[in-house]
């Protein structure tokens, strides 16, 4: 609080401090009140115009919900690169962003450059949009809008059927759970989904910090949504939630916000408003959309525990179901949704994260440490890192196997470990966490139990308001009185009365202009400037005050309330009953789904293709910490691309294969060890696979104690050296890119591979010699050509244990071996087609042999 000392300890030192200060505070209130006026009219135009999305991109709306079979006031946009981004490849994963229908309208996923859909333009990725129109459709229902998502990403897969991976779909807030349930019944149409700020588990929070979460309670249940949506005749208004919204930070809204305006209004006026005419756009939701979202969401509570049913009643939402992994970003400076609304549905839904690993489900969250809710989506440093690292690592996150992962992403520096395999400015790796990690975010679940009350206290009074209350109230209402209520609520009059319609301000425009003219604004050192900055602290702070205790005392009578056993027992409540989702999960079919999975995958341990190979020597050496790193991974499809292999094996068959064989080492690390040798039979293979590794470690900085030992007890199986370390994989192949295009001509050549550009950053690191400097190649008549290289062995051979021939010594076998025209990843690359399965449809060469499908493939050095 301000005190007489404080507000009187700078006296003017003159008449000019104080003739300065009158001058610039005079003027800088023409000046506000002139931003106030221009904010009404934007409020009007913005309506008069249909309150289209506040998008800073161009779009073409390519699917209009309204025209479906099940109408809903939803459409999809493809949004068009500005110049300053690169044309959209259409072969690269598209991005999908659904904006919250919570109040506002759309928009707010691409408000300026530096967002989401802005950060997938800037990587050439396609991107759509869904929006949606400010008046519902008459009879539209939740299940209305979650059969247009449908067909929306239908869409989306069925304009880019080349695409590596399904659509990467982004949920803000509201737009959130709505994704989840439509990933839950449609998981096949959606890649990795994002959800930004999303509540998921609405009874959870943190004692003292979060009240938003009883405000069902204390209004007694959800009858009045009802009740709004009967005096909207019919229509409940999204201004409502906005005044929710305000309520929360009274200091924002009665004060801060208006006061940062008048203190730099200089400078604040396009960002004011910029972000004015998506607050002020408030939109409609039908009565029953509301009522669904409340009596099953806000207060019912039931998604995590699997009550929810679609609106045939023939299939329950489960979130088990969704195959593809989510990602769930939240924050704690967010008082909306708490990291624990986010988050807290894991535990819900699994005991352990053993239990998500054997449901085949990949969880990532990463928490930020103090953006508001709103900066999740707006903010520009949020939409620089963390959006921009999700999207970088896409097909990493993608490929993750089963389980529960922490984005940890972290600045680099000159000398960071591997940087040349660093995409962008930060490095993002993903830690492994147990559901007992969740738990320990929040303070405890049984502050939760009094919402059980709240659920049945709301579902009595829901009742009585229908039967006895909800008749009368839509008896006396019509749509004039529902527009008339609308045009008075605070969020739309407000807005209205500072503005052209009012006369009283038609003289404040010219006013303004000459004020700009004559500009004379204050030096910050003024002694007046410096007690209105302290005057405006001690009312933020005054503001602040009354918020928590108001919060606080809030909180006293929720508690006081619902957490009396006398209440409990009139409602008829039984003591907490255990969640009905564990329930499920020890059920007789998911004791005998893990059976059939493990008899399936049985056979696994001894046999596969060289793919399977590399991978599980991988996967065995780095699952003793379980942390994936984006630099390894991003070395892994370098090698890839250079050797061609991304054009044989797609992103989904790398994949499923990471699954499986992490599984196989996870079900029995010995069994799995002991199998190797059956899958890498040839010794150059063993030792290649073995400095490959070793290699991908050091690219995350010194290998540790732990992973030593793993490699230690690979090179045994093996039949390896330990400290083994052939020619560097990494640096042949940035040597192999580095390289010129073959002659045409040249004898030497065996198989030429196309030329690929690299980066400047690879180039840099290339090992690669001077084309002069190089041992002129033997004829072409002593080189083995690659089909008959290939073609000597048969898939079974090689597959024979090791131990069926002598394994000669790595280092005389380094020594001894010939010299040979064809570049050695030439001849991995053939060995690997020749035992991999055939892609499914792949057609027959006149040979006999299967060609590979090309699928997929990115351009060496192209930003993933």
């Amino acid at each position: 609080m301000l005190s007489q000392t404080a507000a009187f300890s700078v006296v003017p030192s003159g008449a000019s401090d104080i003739t300065s200060y009158w001058v610039d505070a005079w003027q800088r209130s023409i000046l506000f009140l002139d931003v106030l006026r221009e904010r009404g009219n934007v409020f009007l135009e913005h309506a008069m115009s249909g309150k289209p999305p506040v998008l800073v991109f161009d779009y073409e709306v390519i699917v209009d919900g309204r025209e479906l079979e099940c109408p809903a006031n939803y459409a999809l946009a493809a949004i068009k690169p500005p110049a300053a981004c690169p044309p959209t490849d259409p072969k690269k994963r598209p991005f999908v962003v659904i904006d919250p229908r919570a109040g506002h309208g759309p928009g707010i996923g691409g408000f300026k450059m530096d967002s989401e859909i802005g950060i997938a333009l800037q990587q050439g990725h396609p991107c759509y949009f869904v929006m949606f129109y400010p008046q519902p459709e008459p009879e539209q229902t939740l299940a209305s809008v979650g059969l247009a998502e449908k067909v929306f990403l239908e869409k989306v897969n069925e304009l880019h059927p080349d695409a590596p991976g399904k659509p990467f779909v982004i949920g803000n807030c509201q737009g959130g759970w709505a994704l989840a349930l439509v990933a839950a019944l449609y998981p096949e149409l959606v890649g990795p989904i994002l959800l930004a700020g999303s509540p998921l588990s609405y009874w959870a929070g943190v004692e003292g910090k979060n009240p938003m979460r009883y405000t069902g309670g204390l209004m007694g249940g959800t009858w009045a949504a009802s009740f709004a949506g009967d005096i909207g005749n019919g229509q409940f208004d999204g201004a409502y939630l906005v005044n929710n919204f305000e309520q929360l930070d009274p200091a924002n809204t009665y004060w801060s916000k208006l006061y940062r305006l008048y203190d730099k209004v200089d400078t604040e006026r396009e960002r004011f408003l910029e972000f004015e005419r998506w607050w002020g756009g408030h939109f409609i939701l039908n009565k029953a959309e509301m009522e669904w979202i409340t009596q099953n969401l806000f207060v019912g509570n039931r998604l995590t525990a699997g009550d929810l049913y679609t609106a045939d009643g023939k299939r329950r939402i489960d979130l088990h179901n969704i195959r593809s992994p989510i990602v769930v970003f939240a924050s704690w400076g967010d008082n909306i949704t708490p990291p624990q609304q986010a988050l807290n549905w894991i535990p819900d839904l699994y005991d352990s994260v053993e239990d998500i690993r054997v449901n085949e489900q990949t969880i990532v969250y990463c928490l930020h440490e103090k953006v508001g809710h709103l900066g999740i989506f707006v903010s520009a440093g949020v939409a620089t890192k963390e959006h921009n690292e999700f999207a970088t690592a896409l097909d990493l996150i993608d490929v993750l196997p089963p389980g529960l992962y922490e984005a940890v992403i972290q600045d680099t520096h000159p000398e960071t470990p591997g940087l040349e395999y660093a995409e962008g400015r930060y490095v993002i790796r993903f830690e492994p966490r147990d559901v007992s990690d969740i738990l320990a975010l929040d303070d405890g679940r049984e502050d939760e139990r009094a919402f059980e009350v709240v659920r049945r206290v709301a579902e009595i009074n829901q009742t009585m308001y229908d039967n006895f209350v909800s008749p009368w109230v839509r008896a006396f209402s019509n749509d004039y009185t529902a527009l008339l209520l609308r045009n008075l609520n605070p969020a739309r009059f407000g807005r209205a009365l500072f503005s052209d319609l009012n006369p009283t301000l038609w003289a404040v425009r010219p006013i303004a202009e000459a004020v700009r003219a004559y500009r004379q604004p204050v030096a910050d050192d003024n002694p007046l400037r410096q007690m209105q900055e302290k005057a405006s602290e001690a009312i933020t702070d005054a503001l602040d005050n009354y918020r928590d205790s108001r919060d606080a005392l809030q909180e006293h009578v929720f508690k006081t309330v619902y957490e009396s056993p006398w209440l409990a027992a009139m409602v008829g409540l039984q003591p907490p009953r255990e969640r009905r989702a564990a329930a499920r999960r020890h059920s007789w079919a998911h004791d005998e789904m893990l059976r059939l999975k493990r008899l399936a995958l049985d056979g696994g341990f001894e046999q596969g293709s060289l793919l399977e190979g590399y991978l599980r020597l991988m996967i065995y050496v780095a699952i003793g910490t379980g942390v994936v790193d984006e630099r390894p991974f991003n070395g892994i499809r370098r090698v890839m691309r250079d050797t061609g292999l991304d054009k044989t094996i797609t992103l989904e068959r790398l994949k499923e294969t990471i699954k499986q064989q992490t599984y196989l080492v996870r079900a029995d690390e010995e069994r799995a060890l002991a199998g190797l040798p059956q899958l890498l039979t040839d010794p150059h293979e063993r030792r290649r696979a073995f400095t490959l590794m070793r290699e991908l470690l050091e690219l995350c900085g010194p290998i540790s104690e732990g992973k030593i030992e793993r490699l230690k007890r690979v090179a045994q199986v093996l039949e390896l050296d330990a400290g083994h370390v052939g020619e560097s994989v990494l640096a042949r192949t940035a040597a192999a890119e580095a390289e010129p295009a073959p002659v045409a001509g040249d004898t030497a050549v065996v198989a030429p591979v196309e030329s690929k550009p690299v980066t400047k950053r690879v180039a840099s690191k290339s090992t690669a010699k001077p084309a002069a400097a190089k041992t002129t190649a033997k004829p072409a008549a002593s080189a083995k050509p690659p089909a008959a290289s290939a073609g000597s062995k048969s898939a079974a051979s090689r597959r024979k244990p090791a131990a069926a021939k002598p394994v000669p010594d790595p280092a005389v076998s380094a020594a001894a071996a010939p010299v040979s025209a064809e570049p050695e990843y030439l001849k991995v690359t053939d060995r690997l087609e020749s035992v991999m399965p055939p892609a499914a449809n792949a057609p027959v060469a006149p040979s006999g042999k299967t060609e590979a499908t090309p699928v997929q493939g990115k351009p060496a050095g192209e930003s993933e």
